[in-house]
């Protein structure tokens, strides 16, 4: 088959990218059922754009870049902080019901934000009405044919190195090979890899596999960002086995919820920013206090009866785990929730490969730095996503009949498929979790060589090959930044400033 345009990944950016390029033909591959299996779907979290009085865009830029522990790009974060109002119009224009107050959008405050200026749809379900908004509006495109259950496992590149075509196989096993002068990877995170996860079955890195498998530049791939307040399990002996914690919207804590230890004591009462520090700072604090003997939110008093109709997705959560948050307190973990890191690429979406594009959180761009600030996630797969669309539209692409793909060799990027899969998720917790130190960096590196020895795996590609390029990663960067904690860092922080992304695989 062939199209102007490949996006793999169905979820806000590859969205944004899709309708952004019409009337281009865009082919959108999308592993799960559209609107409804990915990572945009379940985001509790809404999207950050200064709308309010006394808030700016440059006020939003200079959050974003101290919650990244100053290791973003300026102008990166800038241009995408700008164009969040008008974002937000757009959405509005396509159908998608904000929450709103007396005619006005209802703005939260969420952790490390400046100014109330998170924009949210029915409480804590925003992603759900993003993704229904936007499908609709993919449903209507004649420019747009979807493929769901489509599993993408290989980028081909033509004589010249230009990537061409998509390999993979489709919900009944059959393969496929796709062909487009323009493949754009819009496939999430890699939470998936971790025991602890609020990342849905599909976030197993496979962009990044395909990315790394064709030879593309990856950065940063040591930053992940766990959320502080994932529903704790009932059986945490397990939770290696298990499927996505329920997360616990850091807007609950943006509306008066407090975090405590077995003590009743509040655990972040000393640190500046309280409950509402970076998320970084946040998830060491809960981490630490779980040790130790656990963690619970209180939002007795702060949210009490108006639980239900405040934050319906986390109440149901809750009522699901034999928990009524108004009278109870909620046990909480952190869990790994968002890859700061991914493929290299422009302020556009462009990777280091030609004909080779990345948008949302498979990329990096620059804009989140070590550290996410919350709400920007969604916000990037909108103005990134858009951006690279509206160029798609109107540059010249090569014509599909001068491309032809060279052979290569698909390779699993499902972690399923091994038989090993709960020790490597295990495996990953401890060495690449909130605490690292460079001898567990080192003995899960020989353990990952050990595995693809035992399963006949080629070390250096799928999963395996990812897990091995973010612990090296981590281990070349011995100086704690932002969500990357060196338990064995004895260096002072560092005085300046970084800026962009860097290499790390």
């Amino acid at each position: 088959m062939h199209a102007d345009v490949i996006v793999i990944g169905s979820g806000v950016a590859g969205l944004s990218v899709a309708l952004a390029a019409a009337p281009r033909r865009v082919l959108l591959l999308s592993a799960g059922r559209l609107a409804v299996d990915g990572a945009s779907h379940w985001a509790q979290g809404g999207i950050a754009a200064a709308l309010g009085p006394g808030d700016s865009a440059e006020l939003h830029a200079q959050d974003t870049l101290a919650a990244g522990a100053g290791a973003g790009d300026l102008a990166v974060i800038r241009t995408i902080c700008a164009a969040a109002p008008e974002a937000i119009t757009w959405l509005r224009g396509l159908g998608c019901c904000f929450d709103v107050s007396a005619g006005q959008l209802q703005l939260g405050r969420e952790a490390a934000h400046s100014h109330a200026r998170i924009v949210h749809a029915d409480g804590d379900a925003t992603g759900a009405e993003v993704m229904r908004t936007l499908a609709h509006a993919a449903r209507r495109s004649p420019s747009i044919e979807v493929q769901e259950g489509f599993h993408a496992c290989t980028l081909l590149r033509d004589q010249r190195g230009r990537v061409v075509a998509v390999r993979g196989t489709d919900a009944q096993a059959r393969a496929y090979v796709f062909r487009a002068p323009v493949c754009v990877l819009a496939t999430g995170g890699v939470g998936r890899l971790f025991a602890y996860t609020t990342n849905p079955k599909f976030a197993q890195g496979q962009g990044l596999q395909m990315a790394m498998q064709v030879g593309a530049e990856l950065a940063d791939l040591e930053f992940v960002q766990f959320h502080p307040t994932a529903l704790r399990p009932s059986d945490v002996t397990d939770v290696a086995r298990s499927g996505a914690l329920p997360l616990l919207s850091e807007a609950l804590r943006g509306a008066g919820a407090v975090l405590v230890n077995a003590a009743g004591e509040r655990v972040m009462a000393a640190v500046e920013g309280g409950d509402l520090a970076a998320r970084d700072v946040v998830a060491r604090a809960v981490y630490a206090a779980h040790l130790e003997g656990g963690v619970w939110l209180d939002a007795r008093t702060a949210i009490g009866s108006a639980f239900p109709h405040r934050f319906p997705a986390a109440f149901a959560a809750c009522q699901k785990q034999g928990i009524d948050p108004r009278l109870q307190l909620i046990p909480v973990v952190p869990a790994a929730h968002y890859h700061m890191g991914g493929v290299r690429t422009d302020a556009l979406g462009w990777s280091t490969l030609p004909g080779l594009a990345a948008v949302g959180e498979v990329a990096c761009n620059g804009l989140h730095g070590a550290n996410r600030l919350a709400s920007n996630s969604l916000l990037e797969g909108l103005v990134i996503g858009r951006r690279l669309g509206a160029q798609l539209r109107e540059m010249s692409l090569p014509r599909v009949s001068d491309v032809c793909p060279a052979p290569a060799e698909s390779t699993s990027s499902d972690l399923a498929q091994l038989a090993v899969c709960i020790e490597l998720r295990s495996l990953m917790w401890r060495a690449m979790g909130l605490q690292r130190n460079a001898s567990d960096l080192r003995s899960a590196l020989g353990r990952l060589q050990d595995i693809a020895v035992a399963v006949s795996a080629t070390p250096s590609l799928g999963p395996l090959g990812l897990m091995a390029a973010m612990l090296r990663a981590a281990l070349a960067r011995p100086q704690s930044l932002g969500a990357h904690w060196r338990q064995d860092d004895l260096r002072p922080p560092p005085g300046g400033s970084a800026s962009g992304c860097t290499n790390a695989a």
